[in-house]
């Protein structure tokens, strides 16, 4: 028999927990902010995605895959660019997360 261990998993594997999403069919303007948005409507629409994402089945692994790629953009678990920046500088420096 063929030793498929070193084989790639199959891609449904991967994104599988994207069908599960709250926010799937949403307009992506919720989650992504449009050109030269600014507070206080920046902060109003990241806190509006943030509330659909609190109650999110797949919230965790939504919010990990956006930090294990270092997503530049958007709310993703729940977690805006800003939060994911303050993250990902914290483990590079061997913060607590």
């Amino acid at each position: 028999m063929a030793d498929v261990s070193r084989l790639p998993w199959a891609i449904t594997d991967h994104w599988d927990w994207q069908r599960h999403a709250a926010c799937r069919g949403m307009n992506s303007e919720v989650f992504f902010h449009p050109d030269g948005e600014r507070d206080p409507r920046r902060s109003e629409r990241v806190a509006a995605a943030a509330r659909i994402c609190a109650g999110c089945a797949v919230r965790e692994p939504c919010r990990d895959w956006a930090r294990r790629v270092a997503e530049p953009y958007g709310v993703w678990g729940g977690e805006g660019e800003q939060e994911r920046r303050e993250h990902l500088a914290r483990v590079r420096h061997g913060r607590p997360a």
